[in-house]
């Protein structure tokens, strides 16, 4: 359980919960376990006491009492001999003095009611937990070093600075390195984000978790494998977590106050009515005292309305994890998304291609699509999807870090960078695309220049209706990306964004999140390992689910399920409108506690009464607290139009 919970010392590192399995399943939880053999116990008792049988009653209740009671007071208990208290300490204190008053049955509801509560918590925490082992799958089982010219394979543990490491097509980087030979396109997109293939060379930086495209590499490897990008990734996520798991719940807040407060009043009812009266009389008020200021009514309204604000949220496209996430979202004044995966598809498209005279645009993408017919590039992909029925090249090869050459129709063809072919006559257009964010390749067959390609991954058709959404609610928005400042500075523009980072890499994306949350309560959107310690680091984390790697949506307070990212807007404000049903809760339960503690201590109520009260204030909360559930659709100008019209006209020219 995390310190917020109030039920246990310190929240479990990522290497702790390597060595404890953590619960994958709700049923594994031990906390639900024993609050569903409570609930049973509880309703066996109440059955009995209703038919009239005491003991077996007693015995029930007591039983419950104790199996729910055990989930959070020992935890308690410890807190308290450090100093901390919370709900918890409040609980356990009602607990006792329904206990000492012969209320057995309402000590074990307050129990049972709780458990369920630290169960979920836990839940929650562990998922997390988990998510952060999905970033060690990003480091190979094992890495080719040149030590005294005879290759080895080693574990990654192994690399020390200094030695040479040897990377062959299609492999991954086991640690962080500068290349000392060799070109390559590597896919960087785990650490940077970056959506398109960076071509690298010698004197380049490689993080640990990159791919190499099609060129053998020579690395001459800078960071040992526990201090690698990933590494950095693991441990921001950790301290992340750790603050969050540290940082009370709102109920913690209110109670850390309140319990002393209680005690004191307590015991100097106990004291000073025994002097000045029969002690019996005010040691029974002061338990009664005790049992009033019970947070009864806020034990169960607070879940119960974290349970509607998730379950509607749920309905609408967004998994909020837990009462935490929901509080922490419900906060939210300013909201920073990654771009790629997140504002973008991460599916780069053909957007414009310019012809020489005498071509067309058929022709230069029939060329090009010849070439790349048996390419995995993701820059294939993309000219591919733009031609029908392409045929393939024969002879091709590929020039590393260049380009392809292959026969077309019995003559030379060749598709490159600009620099590798001469943009010739199509410079201006080459420039213009990448001025305009697109990554451009060029055309040649027949030793003749005939065309340029854009390839650019484009924004969601969505974007900027979500921005302006998002303006419109009063949010600040910041775009983070690993993309290079150009790429970032185009999207970030036809998407109404205007505060931009970019060449980001993990780390910088964390930091600037930190700086941001100096200011106001922010929102990190992003769907990728590289934004994990981002997601962990702001106040709240959101996700994209369908695109978002394992390790993004365990890390996540939020994840939404699908692609569409209208959803956005609608689940920050579904989590302030929920936020102040909590608040509305909160307030009317220690209203209550206010107004019973003076009354039961000058004997007005006795116990009777004031669990009468309880009980109705209780109903009270939790028909206010099924309110959350009550999700509001979207508006009819922010509901998702996916016919093929309609995604053609967001679609940026």
């Amino acid at each position: 359980m995390s310190d917020a919970c109030g039920c246990d010392d310190e929240p479990r590192s990522a290497e702790g919960a390597e060595e404890e399995r953590e619960p994958e399943r709700l049923w594994e939880v031990t906390e639900l376990r024993a609050a569903a053999v409570a609930g049973v116990l509880l309703i066996a008792g109440y059955s009995f006491d209703w038919a009239g049988y005491r003991i077996p009653a007693l015995v029930l209740q007591s039983l419950a009492l104790l199996v729910g009671g055990w989930t959070f007071v020992p935890g308690t208990l410890r807190r308290l001999a450090k100093g901390k208290i919370g709900v918890g300490t409040l609980m356990t204190i009602a607990a006792v003095g329904a206990v000492l008053l012969g209320e057995v049955g309402e000590a074990a509801m307050l129990a049972f009611l709780f458990s369920i509560s630290e169960g979920l918590e836990e839940y929650s925490l562990a998922k997390t937990r988990r998510g952060l082992r999905a970033l060690l799958s990003l480091v190979p089982d094992q890495a080719t070093v040149l030590r005294d010219g005879v290759e080895q394979a080693v574990a990654p543990t192994d690399l020390r600075p200094g030695d040479l490491m040897l990377v062959r097509p299609g492999e991954r980087v086991a640690t962080d390195g500068v290349i000392r030979t060799g070109r390559t396109a590597l896919d960087v997109s785990a650490i940077t984000g970056e959506s398109v293939p960076v071509e690298a060379g010698p004197g380049d930086e490689v993080f640990a978790g990159s791919i190499n495209g099609n060129g053998a590499l020579e690395i001459e490897v800078t960071t040992a494998t526990e201090d690698n990008s990933l590494a950095k990734i693991v441990r921001i996520v950790e301290q992340a977590q750790e603050r969050k798991g540290a940082s009370q719940r709102l109920a913690d807040r209110l109670a850390k106050p309140l319990v002393p407060g209680i005690m004191i009043l307590g015991a100097l009812i106990a004291v000073v009515g025994s002097i000045l009266g029969d002690p019996l009389v005010w040691i029974e008020r002061a338990l009664v005292v005790l049992v009033a200021a019970s947070p009864c009514a806020l034990a169960i309204s607070v879940p119960v309305t974290v349970v509607a604000a998730i379950g509607a949220a749920s309905k609408h496209g967004a998994l909020v994890k837990g009462g935490a996430a929901l509080e922490a979202l419900g906060t939210i004044r300013a909201v920073a998304l990654d771009k790629t995966g997140t504002l973008t598809r991460n599916q780069p498209t053909v957007v414009e291609v310019a012809t020489t005279v005498g071509h067309t645009r058929d022709d230069v993408l029939a060329v090009a699509a010849a070439l790349e017919a048996r390419s995995e590039h993701p820059l294939a992909r993309a000219i591919l999807a733009a031609v029908d029925n392409p045929v393939p090249a024969t002879d091709v090869e590929a020039v590393t870090g260049a380009g392809l050459v292959g026969q077309v129709n019995g003559r030379t063809a060749r598709l490159g960078r600009p620099g590798w072919l001469e943009s010739g006559n199509l410079a201006a257009d080459v420039e213009r695309m990448q001025h305009a964010g697109a990554t451009a390749v060029l055309v040649e067959h027949d030793d003749r220049l005939i065309g340029a390609i854009a390839v650019r991954d484009e924004l969601r058709p969505e974007a900027g209706e979500v921005i302006d959404a998002l303006h419109a609610g009063g949010y600040r928005v910041v775009m983070l990306t690993g993309d290079n400042v150009r790429t970032a500075t185009a999207l970030a523009k036809q998407a109404g964004i205007d505060d931009v980072h970019a060449d980001l890499r993990p780390e910088d994306k964390a930091g600037i999140i930190e700086q941001l949350r100096r200011e106001r309560p922010v929102a990190m959107v992003g769907d990728g390992v590289n934004d994990a310690p981002a997601l962990a680091t702001a106040d709240a984390g959101i996700a994209m689910g369908a695109m978002g790697t394992d390790v993004a949506i365990e890390t996540a307070d939020v994840a939404l399920m699908g692609e569409d990212l209208r959803h956005l807007p609608q689940v920050l404000q579904h989590a302030r409108r929920s936020r102040q049903i909590m608040f509305q809760n909160i307030g009317l339960s220690a209203a209550i506690v206010i107004s019973l503690v003076p009354l039961a201590a000058f004997g007005v109520l006795g116990l009777a009464a004031v669990v009468l009260v309880h009980e109705i204030a209780e109903i009270v909360v939790i028909g206010n607290g099924v309110r959350a559930g009550r999700a509001r659709a979207l508006p009819p100008r922010m509901v998702a139009d996916t016919t093929p019209a309609a995604a053609a006209e967001h679609q940026p020219a």
